[in-house]
Order: C-alpha cells, then sequence, then structure tokens
C-alpha cells in the first residue's frame, strides 16, 4: 500500500488531477457569469445578433485557452520543461501545421465570419441541402438547427462559401387556366393575399404580378416577408390558402394529364 501511495506521488498524479478539477471549475464559473449577463433583460434589449456572435465565440476561445494551460500546466508538473519545449515549437511546427492545416482553416475562418460580417447567431443560413438558424459560431465549427427536421448540423468553418443566408422575403408562384380572365384572376389573387395576411410569422404579403405564361396555364407571383426559420411551415400554409381560395371560387389548379390508349 505504501509503494502504491509512493508511486501515485511521484508522478504526481494528485496534482495533476487537482489542476484539471480547478481549471474546468474556472472555466465553468466564467461561462456561467458571461451566459447569466446575456440573459439579464436590461443587456438582452441591448444585444444585437453580432453582439451575441462575439459572446459565444469568446466563450469557444476561452474554452480552447483553458485547455491548452491546463495542458501545459500539467506537462511541468511532470517534470517536463515547458519553457524548452515551447522554444523548439519553431522546429516542430511546419510538422504540426501540415497535421492539423485544416484545424487551422476553420480557426482563420472563424475569426472572418465574425469581422467580416459573413453571418451571426440568430440568422437562417443554407448550407448544401440543408436550412437551419444558426446556434452558435465556434472557432472551428458553426452549429445549425435545421429548420425542416430540428436536427443540429455542424458546418467546419473552411466551408463558408458554401453557406447562403437566407432572406426574410419568400416567394410563391401559382397556376390558374388561361380560361380565367387576368383582371377576374387579380382579383382572385387579393383575396388569397387576404386569407395570408392572417397566417402566423406572416409580416408582409404584396402582389408581384404575371411571373409566367406556361403551357397550360398563367402563373402569378406572390412575395411573402416573414421569419425565416418559419419560411417552411408559411411556404405550407400559404399554399393552403391558394387551394382553399382556388376552391371557393370555383377554379381548377390546371394539371398535365396523360391519356393511355391500349389496343
Amino acid at each position: 500500500m505504501e509503494s502504491f501511495f509512493s508511486i501515485i506521488s511521484q508522478s504526481k498524479i494528485i496534482n495533476s488531477i487537482i489542476v484539471i478539477i480547478v481549471s474546468f471549475a474556472i472555466y465553468k464559473m466564467i461561462k456561467s457569469i458571461i451566459l447569466k449577463s446575456e440573459k439579464n433583460d436590461k443587456i438582452k434589449e441591448k444585444l444585437n445578433k453580432k453582439s451575441r456572435t462575439y459572446i459565444r465565440m469568446t466563450i469557444s476561445i476561452i474554452r480552447y485557452l483553458f485547455i491548452i494551460l491546463t495542458v501545459l500546466i500539467i506537462l511541468q508538473i511532470n517534470g517536463v520543461d515547458v519553457s524548452s519545449m515551447l522554444a523548439g515549437v519553431g522546429i516542430a511546427s511546419v510538422i504540426i501545421g501540415l497535421a492539423v492545416q485544416d484545424a487551422l482553416k476553420d480557426i482563420i475562418r472563424g475569426f472572418n465570419i465574425i469581422s467580416d460580417n459573413y453571418f451571426a447567431v440568430g440568422d437562417v443560413i443554407n448550407y448544401g441541402e440543408f436550412t437551419g438558424k444558426v446556434l452558435i459560431i465556434g472557432l472551428r465549427t458553426t452549429k445549425i438547427q435545421d429548420i425542416a427536421t430540428d436536427n443540429i448540423i455542424s458546418i467546419a468553418n473552411r466551408n463558408i462559401e458554401q453557406v447562403q443566408i437566407i432572406s426574410t422575403s419568400l416567394y410563391i408562384n401559382f397556376p390558374m387556366p388561361y380560361e380565367v380572365p387576368v383582371d377576374t384572376a387579380e382579383e382572385v389573387v387579393e383575396e388569397i393575399m387576404d386569407e395570408i395576411k392572417d397566417v402566423e410569422f406572416v409580416q408582409e404579403i404584396s402582389y408581384k404580378g404575371v411571373k409566367e405564361l406556361a403551357e397550360s396555364s398563367i402563373k402569378y407571383l406572390l412575395k411573402i416577408v416573414c421569419i425565416p426559420e418559419r419560411r417552411l411551415q408559411v411556404g405550407r400554409d400559404a399554399y393552403g390558402c391558394i387551394l382553399r381560395t382556388l376552391e371557393k371560387n370555383n377554379i381548377h389548379v390546371p394539371y398535365n394529364q396523360i391519356d393511355v390508349h391500349q389496343k
């Protein structure tokens, strides 16, 4: 038993564990203070999207700093000459740089997102097949919540060029038969707009005119201004209003038909 405690003492395991616990506790305390101040009603009113983004980035930077400092302190406790090791960083940096170049790209891009105002926490962005609300912008990744599924998706910051910011404008076009005169059709459009105005999360709606003279119908275009993260539901509700109004006016939505002849 004595030899067991002697080994623990010599290897400085207890001191290392204490450093980890203290470091983790201090980090959690600092993070808690920052998040509590963000949730304060008076401060919350003054914070814009960019300010919230800076707060999230600051927390991410603090986390990485605590990890690095904790590792260095533990190495020093266990007899590693940290100062000599840091002096040799120049030699090792080339090797390390090749190994972590993607991570470095992510970190640099993370700062560019903030400084160049690509997007901020709370914005709705599109990345590939995903469209979601930005939850966190970290040093290496940006986390979004998919508005279609509520899944959380992580995007490497180096892929920022593939991201598009979704606007508040939603464009919807719908067909009416050529048999319906344009003046009559536009009266029906006004009825449709009155219905859509009452849809939740719709802020504005306007008629943009005839979009297309298609093969079997005339397509009319509406512009709806809504909260970006609710655009899918707003679109579904808007199409429901369109169908109900067309049915009420005894207007049938044109569609292609295929005749099959058998011998």
